[in-house]
């Protein structure tokens, strides 16, 4: 793999993308039932500057409860001590990954990585872009990296795109993506 060194940032950022991404032979066992598609990409490049932007038609009826529990449940999907079964929940169709939700829940390494939300930007009353900084044992290791949310069910959840794009930095195809 060839990196670029900037600073000692790369190095972090392939750590943690390790971490996240060390089930690769175990999503690649995987059968896809149903001919998955692509998914989003995840952007580590940082976030543009942007200042706090007033509530507009394309944002739920309360923004500032739908931005903490966008932040809560990102916080709580990418905590090691939060259940697969609660995972499901938190996740976009989360049923479809649960045995990649699993496989994450049994890795050692995957346990070490949580996210930080740093911003969100609604583009619809039940979407919104997530900027969150992966962190590795308290570290960042993918600082400013891009996702969406989507409002299913009544619950603000990390989307399928953002997911399968962190498993997709490893250039593993995993059944739902």
């Amino acid at each position: 793999m060839d990196v670029e060194r900037r600073g000692g940032r790369s190095r972090l950022a392939v750590l943690g993308a390790v971490a996240v991404l060390a089930l690769a032979p175990a999503l690649a066992s995987c059968s896809d039932d149903d001919g998955g598609t692509s998914g989003g990409t995840v952007s580590s490049s940082p976030p543009t500057a942007t200042t706090a932007e007033p509530p507009t038609a394309d944002a739920p009826g309360d923004p500032v409860a739908a931005k903490a529990e966008i932040t809560r449940n990102w916080a709580a999907f990418f905590d090691a001590k939060t259940p697969v079964a609660e995972k499901v929940k938190l996740l976009e169709n989360g049923e479809q990954l649960r045995p990649v939700l699993a496989a994450f829940a049994a890795d050692k390494n995957a346990a070490m990585t949580t996210a930080k939300v740093t911003g969100v930007e609604f583009t619809s009353a039940t979407d919104a872009n997530v900027t969150y900084d992966l962190l590795v044992g308290g570290a960042p290791a993918l600082s400013g990296s891009q996702g969406t949310s989507i409002l299913q069910n009544d619950t603000w959840k990390v989307s399928v795109k953002t997911l399968c794009g962190l498993v997709e930095l490893s250039g593993v195809t995993v059944p739902g993506c």
